[in-house]
């Protein structure tokens, strides 16, 4: 009895006990645990709850009952960085109180590269490289140098340059928002701005605009880094072996010449309205002069690169420097006298940067050692700078410079391919304008439209992912529909120069300058059919009323695409694989099997029937038919006889069949190939000067048979 009166007394104080701590727990206090959404639960796996939102900024604070874990956010509401779909991509970002990126879930994005190409997963993987790193450090996407310590590499996604560079963009410009509102070390932006020139200018000199602390020089001799306790036994070796040329291993000048006290005094005003002409809006120039044995660049620098050496940061946060090769084709002209220098640039600081003139900055010079046989780091001399504050002024209504366009920073980043475009299309107009001239020679019309198509295939086809697209043509119906916006047609500064000037050459010469000298994968099938020529594969010719059946099977696609576009722009992308663009020229044939069989099929058949996809199946082509049909300036020359009675280019010469059998050209189907003009212009492949030439003969005999008198 009492072991039993002692076990009820036992279950009594247990469930006391139970129903105490249920109601009252010890560690926890009433509203410190909290449902917590799935996504959020993820990045933050030990959060009890989550606050209310903040009022002043859209971000929600995360929790561990009293302790603050960190704000979780959506890139949305921070950054608005149009992708190549023309949406932005909206990530789920969770920040620890430290700026650590924690976590990240994409949310939504329609980039079509991965919905309907490459796949999700590397675009995911991609993401997820920025976990567990801070927004402090500097992001370089798919750079092949990988020596400084104060960045952080990712690797980039092939043929998805676009694409990648908006996600960090939108990862790091949302994040430091929110770093600079929200957390302890994070530098709000100052509120200073320059004075007006007017109130500060005067004509000064190289050596006072020093004394006043508008130029910095820094020096650092031998004797400094031997006296260094810091420097390592292997630092000291990589240095050692570089050439003792000079008194110091680091001497140097650096000035902010986008300053005008600092730019017109240096420059002069020519040459500082020419440097302003080369800013955007926002952007500072750091002119940098070296004379020592140890430069800011190495003797493999590429203009319009960043600096290998030199590096520059300012409240702990790197910031992006490179040349804007500023002497390419202007030797360095000054209207003061400078110190003698070994090298000189002007460097580049980005708007969106964050960089501001007003506050202390570091520059660092960084030397690369062995750290052992196979590891190979950056040792940095730092350097600190700060301009005087006589500079500048207070501005209460100061705003964060808006940062630089993502389309303008793309093309700034691809000049020279830009450039080699524009000379292309350039060389190409002459060319179609002086075509009289040309096709008089076979062999040089031959060989310029031989260079013409390995240009197009290799160079903007597979390294400039200029391939057009019917896409692109359903786009801009549904932009024009949904509201216009030009940003997101700039993202591929190739896809918009090409589309811009076949919009402009489909009203002046027709769908041909396109489908025949333009068109990647056109090209591709050209090469298809000369090699069948080598092999000698016999070509087979379509009877003209399946031939005619067959064209307009292109016009039935492109309705069909386009109006799908308008139910569900999924959809469409999906059907558009009828076109074997992406496949064989954007992805290079690294795809799954079914498309890179029906790519293979298309250019197989086209050994046997001259860019069949082209002729029957391009709706792409089709659309640019619908424009182009009644071209401005039809300089395919025809001659009377053409038709009627020569068939010679119908039959032999158009092996697109673009030819009537009237003699007249078909704009519509033409691409251009000039075969028939380079017939009628050479007198030795022209059939109608020959059959001339023999009727003249037999009319002379015949004339002199009847005037011999017989004897």
């Amino acid at each position: 009895m009492r072991i039993f009166a002692i076990t009820i007394k036992l279950c009594a104080w247990i469930i006391f006990f139970g129903v105490f701590f249920t109601q009252h727990p010890v560690d926890a206090k009433e509203g410190d645990v909290t449902d917590i959404p799935t996504a959020i639960e993820e990045i933050f796996p030990t959060a009890t709850r989550i606050g209310e939102p903040e009022p002043d900024i859209p971000v929600i604070p995360i929790y561990q009952l009293n302790e603050l874990l960190g704000y979780a956010f959506e890139s949305q509401h921070f950054a608005n960085f149009m992708g190549f779909s023309g949406e932005p991509i909206n990530i789920l970002i969770g920040l620890d109180a430290k700026g650590v990126i924690l976590g990240l879930k994409v949310i939504k994005h329609n980039e079509p590269i991965f919905l309907h190409g490459l796949g999700e997963k590397p675009f995911f993987e991609f993401v997820d490289q920025y976990k567990n790193h801070s927004v402090r450090e500097r992001y370089i996407i798919g750079s092949d140098e990988r020596n400084s310590p104060n960045a952080t590499y990712f690797d980039g996604i092939t043929r998805a340059t676009v694409s990648v560079l908006v996600v960090n963009d939108t990862i790091v410009t949302s994040a430091l928002k929110v770093a600079r509102a929200k957390l302890d070390g994070f530098v709000a932006p100052s509120n200073k701005i320059l004075k007006p020139e007017a109130d500060i200018f005067e004509t000064l000199s190289f050596v006072e605009l020093m004394d006043r602390g508008l130029i910095t020089h820094w020096q650092m001799s031998r004797a400094d880094i031997d006296n260094n306790s810091d420097i390592t036994s292997e630092v000291r070796e990589a240095i050692n072996q570089i050439e003792e040329k000079s008194e110091y291993f680091i001497d140097m000048y650096m000035a902010f010449i986008n300053i005008p006290l600092v730019g017109k005094n240096l420059l002069g005003e020519a040459e500082f309205a020419r440097l302003q002409e080369n800013l955007k809006p926002g952007e500072h120039a750091l002119l940098m002069l070296s004379k020592g044995d140890y430069s800011y660049v190495n003797d493999e620098f590429v203009p319009q690169t960043p600096p290998s050496h030199l590096s520059l940061s300012q409240s702990g946060f790197p910031t992006d420097i490179r040349d804007i090769d500023f002497y390419s084709f202007y030797e360095p002209e000054f209207v003061t006298d400078l110190p003698i220098y070994n090298d000189i640039h002007i460097l580049r600081l980005k708007s969106q940067s964050g960089f501001e003139l007003s506050r202390e900055m570091t520059l660092g010079m960084g030397i690369n050692y062995k750290a052992s046989f196979f590891d190979i780091q950056q040792h940095i001399f730092p350097y600190s700078v700060t301009l005087p504050d006589s500079l500048f002024m207070l501005n209460p209504d100061a705003m964060a410079a808006k940062p630089m366009p993502l389309w303008m920073r793309i093309w700034l980043d691809r000049t020279w391919i830009i450039a080699v475009t524009c000379l292309y299309l350039m060389i190409l107009t002459v060319l179609f304008v002086k075509q009289t001239s040309l096709v008089k020679h076979e062999q040089v019309t031959h060989w310029v439209r031989g260079v013409s198509l390995v240009f197009v295939l290799f160079f903007i086809g597979f390294y400039a992912q200029g391939q057009l697209s019917v896409v692109n043509i359903y786009t801009l119906f549904l932009a024009l529909y949904n509201g216009f916006k030009i940003e997101v047609f700039l993202l591929d500064p190739v896809i918009f120069i090409l589309w811009v000037y076949v919009f402009v050459s489909l009203f002046l010469f027709g769908r041909g300058l396109y489908c025949g000298w333009l068109c990647p994968f056109g090209a591709l099938q050209e090469f298809a059919g000369v090699l069948a020529k080598k092999l000698s594969i016999k070509q087979i010719k379509i009877k003209p009323q399946y031939h005619r059946i067959g064209q307009s099977i292109k016009y039935v696609i492109l309705v069909g695409l386009v109006g799908s576009a308008f139910f569900s722009l999924n959809i469409a992308e999906q059907l558009a694989e009828v076109e074997p663009f992406k496949t064989s020229i954007t992805l290079h044939f690294v795809r799954t099997w079914p498309f890179v069989v029906y790519a293979v099929l298309l250019l197989l058949l086209s050994m046997k029937i001259h860019k069949v996809y082209c002729r029957y199946l391009c709706p792409l082509g089709a659309g640019l038919a619908v424009l182009g049909r009644f071209p401005i300036f039809k300089w395919l020359r025809r001659r009377d006889e053409c038709g009627s009675p020569c068939q010679l280019c119908k039959t032999k010469k158009c092996e697109i069949d673009a030819i009537k059998s009237t003699g007249e050209i078909d704009y519509g189907e033409c691409i251009q190939c000039l075969e028939c003009v380079v017939t009628i212009e050479n007198p030795e492949i022209c059939v109608i000067d020959k059959y001339k030439d023999k009727k003249r003969g037999t009319r002379r005999a015949s004339s002199e048979v009847i005037t011999v008198k017989p004897i």
